[in-house]
Protein backbone atom coordinates (compact mmCIF):
# COMPACT_ATOMS: atom_id res chain seq x y z
CA UNK A 1 0.00 0.00 0.00
CA UNK A 2 1.36 3.43 -0.97
CA UNK A 3 1.72 6.08 1.76
CA UNK A 4 -1.04 8.70 2.04
CA UNK A 5 -0.73 11.80 -0.10
CA UNK A 6 0.92 14.75 1.63
CA UNK A 7 -1.45 17.72 1.52
CA UNK A 8 -0.60 21.24 2.63
CA UNK A 9 -3.50 23.58 3.28
CA UNK A 10 -2.45 27.24 3.28
CA UNK A 11 -4.78 29.25 5.52
CA UNK A 12 -7.10 28.15 8.32
CA UNK A 13 -10.19 30.10 7.31
CA UNK A 14 -13.51 28.36 6.71
CA UNK A 15 -12.49 26.96 3.32
CA UNK A 16 -9.13 25.64 4.50
CA UNK A 17 -10.65 24.11 7.61
CA UNK A 18 -13.34 22.35 5.56
CA UNK A 19 -10.79 20.99 3.10
CA UNK A 20 -8.57 19.78 5.96
CA UNK A 21 -11.54 18.13 7.66
CA UNK A 22 -12.66 16.21 4.58
CA UNK A 23 -9.17 15.26 3.39
CA UNK A 24 -8.01 14.04 6.79
CA UNK A 25 -11.23 12.02 7.13
CA UNK A 26 -10.32 10.40 3.78
CA UNK A 27 -6.97 9.30 5.21
CA UNK A 28 -4.65 11.88 3.69
CA UNK A 29 -1.63 13.33 5.48
CA UNK A 30 -2.77 16.93 6.04
CA UNK A 31 -0.81 19.88 7.40
CA UNK A 32 -2.51 23.26 7.79
CA UNK A 33 -0.27 26.33 7.76
CA UNK A 34 -1.71 29.51 9.26
CA UNK A 35 0.17 32.80 9.54
CA UNK A 36 -1.93 33.98 12.51
CA UNK A 37 -1.92 32.48 16.02
CA UNK A 38 -5.33 30.78 15.75
CA UNK A 39 -7.74 29.32 13.24
CA UNK A 40 -10.70 31.18 11.81
CA UNK A 41 -9.51 33.69 9.23
CA UNK A 42 -12.32 36.24 9.20
CA UNK A 43 -14.06 34.22 11.96
CA UNK A 44 -11.73 35.74 14.51
CA UNK A 45 -12.02 36.76 18.14
CA UNK A 46 -10.73 40.11 19.32
CA UNK A 47 -9.92 40.83 22.95
CA UNK A 48 -11.41 44.21 23.83
CA UNK A 49 -11.83 45.44 27.38
CA UNK A 50 -11.35 41.95 28.75
CA UNK A 51 -14.01 40.42 26.49
CA UNK A 52 -13.67 38.08 23.50
CA UNK A 53 -15.71 39.60 20.66
CA UNK A 54 -16.46 38.15 17.24
CA UNK A 55 -14.66 40.52 14.87
CA UNK A 56 -15.95 39.13 11.58
CA UNK A 57 -18.98 37.11 10.43
CA UNK A 58 -21.78 36.97 12.99
CA UNK A 59 -24.57 35.01 11.25
CA UNK A 60 -24.75 31.18 11.21
CA UNK A 61 -26.92 29.89 8.34
CA UNK A 62 -27.12 26.91 5.96
CA UNK A 63 -26.82 24.51 8.84
CA UNK A 64 -26.93 21.54 6.46
CA UNK A 65 -23.48 22.44 5.12
CA UNK A 66 -21.91 21.96 8.55
CA UNK A 67 -24.00 18.93 9.44
CA UNK A 68 -22.58 17.16 6.40
CA UNK A 69 -19.03 18.26 7.14
CA UNK A 70 -19.04 16.99 10.72
CA UNK A 71 -20.84 13.79 9.74
CA UNK A 72 -18.14 12.97 7.20
CA UNK A 73 -15.51 13.47 9.90
CA UNK A 74 -17.24 10.99 12.20
CA UNK A 75 -18.75 13.65 14.45
CA UNK A 76 -22.00 15.56 14.73
CA UNK A 77 -22.83 19.25 14.60
CA UNK A 78 -24.86 19.04 17.80
CA UNK A 79 -21.97 17.49 19.72
CA UNK A 80 -19.41 20.00 18.48
CA UNK A 81 -21.27 23.33 18.53
CA UNK A 82 -23.98 24.57 20.84
CA UNK A 83 -26.49 26.43 18.71
CA UNK A 84 -30.01 27.71 19.26
CA UNK A 85 -32.49 28.93 16.65
CA UNK A 86 -33.10 32.67 16.46
CA UNK A 87 -36.77 33.63 16.33
CA UNK A 88 -36.08 37.22 15.34
CA UNK A 89 -33.91 37.70 12.26
CA UNK A 90 -33.01 41.32 12.96
CA UNK A 91 -34.22 44.71 14.17
CA UNK A 92 -34.26 47.51 11.59
CA UNK A 93 -34.50 51.22 12.30
CA UNK A 94 -34.52 54.52 10.41
CA UNK A 95 -33.63 58.07 11.35
CA UNK A 96 -37.31 59.09 11.44
CA UNK A 97 -37.87 56.74 14.39
CA UNK A 98 -39.61 53.93 12.48
CA UNK A 99 -38.64 50.37 13.36
CA UNK A 100 -39.36 46.93 11.95
CA UNK A 101 -38.44 43.54 13.38
CA UNK A 102 -38.32 40.59 10.97
CA UNK A 103 -38.90 37.05 12.19
CA UNK A 104 -38.12 33.54 11.02
CA UNK A 105 -41.88 32.97 10.86
CA UNK A 106 -43.09 34.43 7.55
CA UNK A 107 -46.62 35.07 8.84
CA UNK A 108 -45.27 36.99 11.83
CA UNK A 109 -43.04 39.10 9.58
CA UNK A 110 -45.90 39.74 7.15
CA UNK A 111 -48.08 41.01 9.99
CA UNK A 112 -45.27 43.27 11.16
CA UNK A 113 -44.82 44.64 7.63
CA UNK A 114 -48.55 45.29 7.30
CA UNK A 115 -48.42 47.36 10.50
CA UNK A 116 -45.21 49.06 9.41
CA UNK A 117 -46.29 49.88 5.83
CA UNK A 118 -49.55 48.39 4.49
CA UNK A 119 -51.12 45.14 3.36
CA UNK A 120 -49.86 45.47 -0.24
CA UNK A 121 -46.28 45.48 1.01
CA UNK A 122 -47.03 42.53 3.29
CA UNK A 123 -48.37 40.62 0.29
CA UNK A 124 -45.29 41.67 -1.66
CA UNK A 125 -43.15 40.24 1.11
CA UNK A 126 -44.90 36.87 0.86
CA UNK A 127 -44.30 36.84 -2.90
CA UNK A 128 -40.66 37.81 -2.35
CA UNK A 129 -40.17 34.90 0.08
CA UNK A 130 -41.77 32.47 -2.36
CA UNK A 131 -39.70 33.64 -5.32
CA UNK A 132 -36.39 33.79 -3.42
CA UNK A 133 -36.98 30.22 -2.26
CA UNK A 134 -37.60 29.12 -5.84
CA UNK A 135 -34.34 30.72 -7.00
CA UNK A 136 -32.42 29.03 -4.19
CA UNK A 137 -33.92 25.62 -4.92
CA UNK A 138 -33.09 25.96 -8.62
CA UNK A 139 -29.43 26.81 -7.94
CA UNK A 140 -28.60 24.94 -4.73
CA UNK A 141 -27.52 21.60 -6.21
CA UNK A 142 -26.85 22.77 -9.77
CA UNK A 143 -24.55 25.67 -8.87
CA UNK A 144 -23.97 26.48 -5.18
CA UNK A 145 -23.03 23.02 -3.91
CA UNK A 146 -21.51 21.77 -7.18
CA UNK A 147 -18.19 22.14 -8.92
CA UNK A 148 -18.14 25.43 -10.80
CA UNK A 149 -20.17 25.26 -14.04
CA UNK A 150 -20.19 27.62 -17.00
CA UNK A 151 -23.47 29.11 -18.24
CA UNK A 152 -24.02 26.26 -20.72
CA UNK A 153 -23.26 23.44 -18.29
CA UNK A 154 -25.45 25.14 -15.67
CA UNK A 155 -28.35 25.04 -18.11
CA UNK A 156 -27.68 21.34 -18.78
CA UNK A 157 -27.54 20.58 -15.06
CA UNK A 158 -30.88 22.26 -14.46
CA UNK A 159 -32.33 20.62 -17.56
CA UNK A 160 -33.38 22.14 -20.84
CA UNK A 161 -36.97 21.11 -20.09
CA UNK A 162 -36.74 23.35 -17.01
CA UNK A 163 -35.28 26.36 -18.79
CA UNK A 164 -38.08 28.48 -17.36
CA UNK A 165 -36.66 27.83 -13.88
CA UNK A 166 -33.27 29.14 -14.95
CA UNK A 167 -34.84 32.20 -16.56
CA UNK A 168 -36.78 32.92 -13.35
CA UNK A 169 -33.50 33.46 -11.52
CA UNK A 170 -33.41 36.83 -13.38
CA UNK A 171 -29.65 37.08 -14.09
CA UNK A 172 -30.11 40.06 -16.43
CA UNK A 173 -32.23 42.15 -14.08
CA UNK A 174 -30.78 44.15 -11.20
CA UNK A 175 -31.75 43.23 -7.70
CA UNK A 176 -32.95 46.78 -7.02
CA UNK A 177 -35.32 46.85 -9.98
CA UNK A 178 -36.68 43.46 -8.93
CA UNK A 179 -37.34 44.72 -5.40
CA UNK A 180 -39.54 47.50 -6.77
CA UNK A 181 -41.94 44.83 -7.98
CA UNK A 182 -42.49 43.60 -4.44
CA UNK A 183 -42.25 46.72 -2.28
CA UNK A 184 -43.64 50.21 -2.82
CA UNK A 185 -42.28 51.37 0.54
CA UNK A 186 -38.71 52.67 -0.04
CA UNK A 187 -37.68 51.57 3.47
CA UNK A 188 -38.51 47.97 2.62
CA UNK A 189 -36.50 48.17 -0.60
CA UNK A 190 -33.60 49.35 1.55
CA UNK A 191 -34.09 46.52 4.02
CA UNK A 192 -34.23 43.72 1.49
CA UNK A 193 -31.65 45.35 -0.77
CA UNK A 194 -29.16 45.02 2.05
CA UNK A 195 -28.84 41.29 1.35
CA UNK A 196 -26.56 42.13 -1.56
CA UNK A 197 -24.00 43.44 0.93
CA UNK A 198 -23.74 39.91 2.33
CA UNK A 199 -21.58 39.23 -0.73
CA UNK A 200 -19.97 42.67 -0.69
CA UNK A 201 -21.97 44.16 -3.55
CA UNK A 202 -24.38 46.99 -4.35
CA UNK A 203 -28.11 46.21 -4.69
CA UNK A 204 -28.19 48.66 -7.62
CA UNK A 205 -25.69 46.56 -9.60
CA UNK A 206 -26.17 43.01 -8.30
CA UNK A 207 -28.22 40.60 -10.45
CA UNK A 208 -31.67 39.78 -9.08
CA UNK A 209 -30.53 36.16 -8.81
CA UNK A 210 -28.91 37.08 -5.51
CA UNK A 211 -32.33 37.41 -3.89
CA UNK A 212 -31.68 33.79 -2.95
CA UNK A 213 -29.59 35.14 -0.05
CA UNK A 214 -32.80 36.31 1.60
CA UNK A 215 -34.10 32.74 1.54
CA UNK A 216 -30.89 31.43 3.10
CA UNK A 217 -31.56 33.64 6.13
CA UNK A 218 -35.32 33.01 6.12
CA UNK A 219 -34.60 29.28 6.11
CA UNK A 220 -32.94 29.54 9.50
CA UNK A 221 -30.51 31.61 11.56
CA UNK A 222 -28.83 30.12 14.62
CA UNK A 223 -27.01 31.71 17.52
CA UNK A 224 -23.73 30.01 18.36
CA UNK A 225 -22.51 29.77 21.93
CA UNK A 226 -19.01 31.24 21.89
CA UNK A 227 -19.69 33.11 18.64
CA UNK A 228 -18.67 32.22 15.10
CA UNK A 229 -15.08 31.65 16.22
CA UNK A 230 -16.42 28.58 18.04
CA UNK A 231 -17.41 27.17 14.63
CA UNK A 232 -13.81 27.49 13.44
CA UNK A 233 -12.49 25.83 16.59
CA UNK A 234 -14.91 22.93 16.12
CA UNK A 235 -13.73 22.44 12.55
CA UNK A 236 -10.14 22.43 13.77
CA UNK A 237 -10.99 19.71 16.32
CA UNK A 238 -12.69 17.62 13.63
CA UNK A 239 -9.64 17.81 11.35
CA UNK A 240 -7.19 17.10 14.19
CA UNK A 241 -9.33 14.17 15.28
CA UNK A 242 -8.52 12.52 11.95
CA UNK A 243 -4.82 13.31 12.10
CA UNK A 244 -4.48 16.76 10.55
CA UNK A 245 -1.60 18.85 11.91
CA UNK A 246 -1.81 22.62 12.45
CA UNK A 247 1.12 25.02 12.48
CA UNK A 248 0.55 28.64 13.52
CA UNK A 249 2.73 31.65 12.81
CA UNK A 250 3.68 29.87 9.59
CA UNK A 251 3.69 32.38 6.73
CA UNK A 252 4.13 30.84 3.28
CA UNK A 253 6.56 32.74 1.06
CA UNK A 254 6.34 30.59 -2.05
CA UNK A 255 4.43 27.73 -3.64
CA UNK A 256 6.93 25.59 -5.52
CA UNK A 257 6.39 23.56 -8.65
CA UNK A 258 8.36 20.95 -10.57
CA UNK A 259 7.51 19.87 -14.07
CA UNK A 260 4.19 21.73 -14.06
CA UNK A 261 3.00 20.23 -10.75
CA UNK A 262 3.24 21.42 -7.16
CA UNK A 263 6.17 20.06 -5.18
CA UNK A 264 5.96 21.94 -1.90
CA UNK A 265 6.15 25.31 -0.19
CA UNK A 266 8.78 27.52 1.36
CA UNK A 267 8.03 29.46 4.53
CA UNK A 268 9.35 32.97 5.04
CA UNK A 269 11.72 31.44 7.60
CA UNK A 270 13.36 29.54 4.75
CA UNK A 271 12.00 26.15 5.83
CA UNK A 272 10.78 23.99 2.95
CA UNK A 273 7.92 21.51 3.21
CA UNK A 274 7.29 18.99 0.41
CA UNK A 275 3.74 18.32 -0.75
CA UNK A 276 1.92 16.21 -3.30
CA UNK A 277 -1.11 18.48 -3.17
CA UNK A 278 -1.75 22.05 -2.00
CA UNK A 279 -5.01 23.79 -1.12
CA UNK A 280 -4.66 27.56 -1.08
CA UNK A 281 -7.31 29.10 1.19
CA UNK A 282 -6.91 32.79 0.52
CA UNK A 283 -7.94 35.52 -1.86
CA UNK A 284 -6.99 34.66 -5.44
CA UNK A 285 -5.40 38.12 -5.79
CA UNK A 286 -2.63 37.07 -3.41
CA UNK A 287 -1.48 34.49 -5.95
CA UNK A 288 -2.31 36.72 -8.91
CA UNK A 289 -0.07 39.47 -7.51
CA UNK A 290 2.80 37.04 -7.03
CA UNK A 291 2.69 37.08 -3.21
CA UNK A 292 3.07 33.30 -3.21
CA UNK A 293 5.97 33.35 -5.69
CA UNK A 294 6.31 33.44 -9.48
CA UNK A 295 5.69 29.75 -10.06
CA UNK A 296 2.08 29.83 -8.80
CA UNK A 297 1.25 33.25 -10.21
CA UNK A 298 -0.14 32.09 -13.60
CA UNK A 299 -2.82 30.01 -11.85
CA UNK A 300 -4.83 33.02 -10.63
CA UNK A 301 -5.67 36.56 -11.59
CA UNK A 302 -5.43 39.78 -9.65
CA UNK A 303 -8.77 41.39 -8.78
CA UNK A 304 -8.38 45.03 -9.79
CA UNK A 305 -9.50 47.75 -7.33
CA UNK A 306 -12.55 48.66 -9.40
CA UNK A 307 -13.68 45.02 -9.38
CA UNK A 308 -13.29 44.47 -5.65
CA UNK A 309 -16.15 43.84 -3.26
CA UNK A 310 -16.87 45.94 -0.21
CA UNK A 311 -14.43 46.40 2.60
CA UNK A 312 -15.58 47.68 5.98
CA UNK A 313 -14.76 49.73 9.02
CA UNK A 314 -15.40 47.39 11.94
CA UNK A 315 -15.36 48.62 15.52
CA UNK A 316 -15.47 46.20 18.44
CA UNK A 317 -16.27 47.57 21.87
CA UNK A 318 -17.28 46.37 25.32
CA UNK A 319 -19.68 49.03 26.52
CA UNK A 320 -22.83 49.97 28.38
CA UNK A 321 -25.51 51.18 25.98
CA UNK A 322 -28.53 53.41 26.41
CA UNK A 323 -31.18 55.21 24.38
CA UNK A 324 -31.93 52.48 21.81
CA UNK A 325 -32.99 48.90 22.46
CA UNK A 326 -30.66 46.71 20.43
CA UNK A 327 -31.36 43.18 19.30
CA UNK A 328 -28.69 40.55 18.58
CA UNK A 329 -28.71 41.80 14.96
CA UNK A 330 -29.61 45.46 14.43
CA UNK A 331 -29.45 47.54 11.24
CA UNK A 332 -29.65 51.35 11.33
CA UNK A 333 -30.41 52.58 7.81
CA UNK A 334 -29.05 55.68 6.10
CA UNK A 335 -31.32 58.36 4.65
CA UNK A 336 -29.92 58.09 1.10
CA UNK A 337 -29.14 54.48 0.18
CA UNK A 338 -28.14 55.17 -3.43
CA UNK A 339 -25.66 57.87 -2.40
CA UNK A 340 -24.12 55.47 0.13
CA UNK A 341 -23.18 52.93 -2.55
CA UNK A 342 -22.16 55.61 -5.04
CA UNK A 343 -19.67 56.96 -2.50
CA UNK A 344 -18.17 53.52 -1.84
CA UNK A 345 -17.98 52.15 -5.39
CA UNK A 346 -17.60 55.35 -7.45
CA UNK A 347 -16.12 58.06 -5.20
CA UNK A 348 -14.12 55.41 -3.28
CA UNK A 349 -14.80 57.02 0.10
CA UNK A 350 -16.51 55.76 3.25
CA UNK A 351 -20.14 56.94 3.21
CA UNK A 352 -20.83 60.20 5.02
CA UNK A 353 -24.19 58.83 6.12
CA UNK A 354 -23.73 55.04 6.22
CA UNK A 355 -26.04 52.22 7.09
CA UNK A 356 -24.76 50.73 10.36
CA UNK A 357 -24.86 47.06 11.30
CA UNK A 358 -24.53 46.16 14.98
CA UNK A 359 -24.15 42.68 16.45
CA UNK A 360 -24.93 42.84 20.17
CA UNK A 361 -23.41 39.50 21.09
CA UNK A 362 -24.82 39.29 24.61
CA UNK A 363 -28.46 39.73 23.57
CA UNK A 364 -29.27 36.11 22.82
CA UNK A 365 -31.68 35.83 25.76
CA UNK A 366 -34.92 37.60 26.62
CA UNK A 367 -33.38 40.04 29.08
CA UNK A 368 -30.91 42.72 27.90
CA UNK A 369 -27.49 42.88 29.58
CA UNK A 370 -27.42 44.89 32.79
CA UNK A 371 -23.75 45.83 32.42
CA UNK A 372 -21.33 46.16 29.53
CA UNK A 373 -22.08 44.20 26.39
CA UNK A 374 -19.99 43.02 23.46
CA UNK A 375 -20.67 44.94 20.27
CA UNK A 376 -19.48 44.72 16.68
CA UNK A 377 -20.29 47.89 14.74
CA UNK A 378 -19.81 47.81 10.96
CA UNK A 379 -20.09 50.32 8.13
CA UNK A 380 -19.21 49.62 4.51
CA UNK A 381 -16.06 51.10 2.98
CA UNK A 382 -14.13 50.91 -0.31
CA UNK A 383 -11.51 48.20 -0.65
CA UNK A 384 -8.58 50.56 -1.13
CA UNK A 385 -6.55 49.46 1.86
CA UNK A 386 -3.46 48.95 -0.27
CA UNK A 387 -3.49 52.67 -1.08
CA UNK A 388 -3.84 54.37 2.33
CA UNK A 389 -5.07 57.96 2.25
CA UNK A 390 -6.78 60.51 4.48
CA UNK A 391 -10.13 59.78 2.85
CA UNK A 392 -10.18 56.38 4.60
CA UNK A 393 -9.58 57.87 8.03
CA UNK A 394 -12.13 57.03 10.71
CA UNK A 395 -12.40 57.96 14.38
CA UNK A 396 -14.12 56.86 17.54
CA UNK A 397 -15.88 60.23 17.57
CA UNK A 398 -17.31 59.50 14.11
CA UNK A 399 -18.73 56.18 15.28
CA UNK A 400 -20.28 57.74 18.37
CA UNK A 401 -21.79 60.58 16.34
CA UNK A 402 -23.40 58.21 13.84
CA UNK A 403 -24.91 56.06 16.60
CA UNK A 404 -26.22 59.11 18.40
CA UNK A 405 -28.28 60.03 15.33
CA UNK A 406 -30.44 56.99 16.16
CA UNK A 407 -30.47 57.71 19.89
CA UNK A 408 -27.88 55.05 20.74
CA UNK A 409 -25.29 56.11 23.31
CA UNK A 410 -22.16 54.29 24.44
CA UNK A 411 -20.54 54.99 27.80
CA UNK A 412 -17.73 57.58 27.51
CA UNK A 413 -14.84 55.34 28.59
CA UNK A 414 -15.74 52.29 26.50
CA UNK A 415 -12.67 50.65 24.89
CA UNK A 416 -12.67 50.69 21.08
CA UNK A 417 -10.76 48.52 18.62
CA UNK A 418 -11.27 49.40 14.96
CA UNK A 419 -10.17 47.54 11.83
CA UNK A 420 -10.29 49.58 8.62
CA UNK A 421 -9.55 48.62 4.99
CA UNK A 422 -5.81 48.99 5.62
CA UNK A 423 -6.07 46.61 8.56
CA UNK A 424 -8.03 44.07 6.53
CA UNK A 425 -5.50 44.32 3.71
CA UNK A 426 -2.77 43.43 6.21
CA UNK A 427 -4.79 40.50 7.55
CA UNK A 428 -5.72 39.26 4.08
CA UNK A 429 -2.88 40.12 1.68
CA UNK A 430 -3.61 41.07 -1.89
CA UNK A 431 -7.19 42.11 -1.18
CA UNK A 432 -6.97 45.85 -0.57
CA UNK A 433 -9.27 45.00 2.32
CA UNK A 434 -12.00 43.46 0.13
CA UNK A 435 -13.85 40.97 2.32
CA UNK A 436 -15.75 39.03 -0.36
CA UNK A 437 -13.41 38.68 -3.33
CA UNK A 438 -14.76 40.38 -6.44
CA UNK A 439 -18.02 42.35 -6.40
CA UNK A 440 -20.95 40.60 -8.06
CA UNK A 441 -21.92 43.40 -10.41
CA UNK A 442 -22.78 41.66 -13.66
CA UNK A 443 -24.86 38.69 -14.84
CA UNK A 444 -21.71 36.62 -15.35
CA UNK A 445 -19.70 37.76 -12.30
CA UNK A 446 -20.40 34.53 -10.46
CA UNK A 447 -18.97 32.53 -13.33
CA UNK A 448 -15.76 34.57 -13.16
CA UNK A 449 -14.81 33.10 -9.79
CA UNK A 450 -12.09 30.48 -9.94
CA UNK A 451 -13.05 26.81 -9.61
CA UNK A 452 -11.49 24.53 -7.01
CA UNK A 453 -9.03 23.00 -9.47
CA UNK A 454 -6.33 25.34 -10.76
CA UNK A 455 -4.30 25.25 -13.96
CA UNK A 456 -1.31 23.87 -12.05
CA UNK A 457 -1.42 20.16 -11.34
CA UNK A 458 -1.93 19.51 -7.63
CA UNK A 459 -2.89 23.10 -6.73
CA UNK A 460 -6.44 23.74 -5.55
CA UNK A 461 -8.29 26.82 -4.36
CA UNK A 462 -10.71 27.52 -1.51
CA UNK A 463 -12.10 30.64 0.14
CA UNK A 464 -14.58 33.44 -0.33
CA UNK A 465 -13.05 34.67 -3.62
CA UNK A 466 -13.51 31.19 -5.13
CA UNK A 467 -16.66 29.41 -6.33
CA UNK A 468 -19.35 29.28 -4.96
CA UNK A 469 -18.72 32.66 -3.29
CA UNK A 470 -18.41 34.66 -0.11
CA UNK A 471 -19.85 34.06 3.34
CA UNK A 472 -19.01 31.38 5.90
CA UNK A 473 -21.25 28.61 4.47
CA UNK A 474 -20.12 29.31 0.89
CA UNK A 475 -16.45 29.47 1.84
CA UNK A 476 -16.92 26.20 3.74
CA UNK A 477 -18.41 24.64 0.62
CA UNK A 478 -15.45 25.88 -1.42
CA UNK A 479 -13.18 23.81 0.82
CA UNK A 480 -15.44 20.81 0.45
CA UNK A 481 -15.39 21.20 -3.33
CA UNK A 482 -11.59 21.37 -3.27
CA UNK A 483 -11.51 18.13 -1.27
CA UNK A 484 -13.98 16.52 -3.65
CA UNK A 485 -11.84 17.48 -6.64
CA UNK A 486 -8.75 16.00 -4.99
CA UNK A 487 -10.48 12.79 -3.98
CA UNK A 488 -11.87 12.38 -7.50
CA UNK A 489 -8.31 12.24 -8.93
Amino acid sequence: MSPPKKVIVIGAGAGGLAAATDLSAAGMDVTVLEKEIAVGGKMRHLQVGGAAIDGGPTVFTMRWVFEGLFQRSGRSLEAEIKISPAERLARHAWRDGSQLDLWTDIDQSAEAIADFADQDNADGYRSFCKDSQAVFETLRDSFIAAQKPNPISLGLRIGLHRFDKLWQTRPFETYWSKLQRYFSDPRLRQLFGRYSTYIGSSPYLTPATLMLIAHVEQDGVWLVEGGMHAVALAMQRAAEGNGAQFRFGARVAQIETDGGAVSGITLDSGERLPADLIVFNGDQSAIGEGLLGPQARPSATKIEPGQRSLSAIVTCTHAKTSGFELDYHTVLFSDDYKREFDQVFESRTPPQDPTIYICAQDRSGEDPPVDRERLLILVNAPADGDHPSDRLNWSEAKTRDLLARYGLQLEPDAPFQTTDPMGFHTLFPGTGGALYGAANHSPFATFARKPAKSKIKGLYFAGGSIHPGAGVPMATMSGQLAAQAILAR
